[in-house]
């Protein structure tokens, strides 16, 4: 009923920039918030950034003054600006999106299927 596609990953170098998005098709009245998480090899998942509606943003301490999203609502689609790259960025990085379905007007989340981001010194 819903789809979720991330693209946007890659190799770059330290100090680089990557542009991560989240994009929604299907059954949707609206999107009320989206997540980005990562996870590294041998590390436990790890919330990173936040928006709720379309202004409402939070981010974690790791990657405050680094990292930006925001959302396109024409698009219905989300996005992590990545910049100042580090090597400890290096995840793969998931977005959950909750949604208002246009079926029953209720909240569902879906998770997208994870791209990987992969920095160099």
């Amino acid at each position: 009923q819903v789809q979720l596609v991330e693209s946007g990953g890659g190799l770059v170098q330290a100090g680089g920039s990557l542009r991560l998005s989240c994009a929604a098709s299907g059954s949707i009245f609206s999107i009320n918030a989206t997540d980005w998480y990562r996870q590294a090899p041998g590390k436990r998942r790890e919330l990173v950034a936040t928006i709720t509606g379309s202004s409402s943003t939070s981010y974690a301490d790791s990657v405050k003054g680094r990292f930006t999203v925001s959302s396109d609502n024409a698009k219905n689609t989300v996005y992590l600006q990545m910049n100042s790259l580090n090597p400890d960025d290096t995840a793969v990085y998931y977005c959950n999106v909750i949604v208002q379905r246009i079926t029953d007007r209720r909240q569902y989340s879906y998770w997208g299927q994870g791209t990987q981001v992969t920095v160099s010194s």
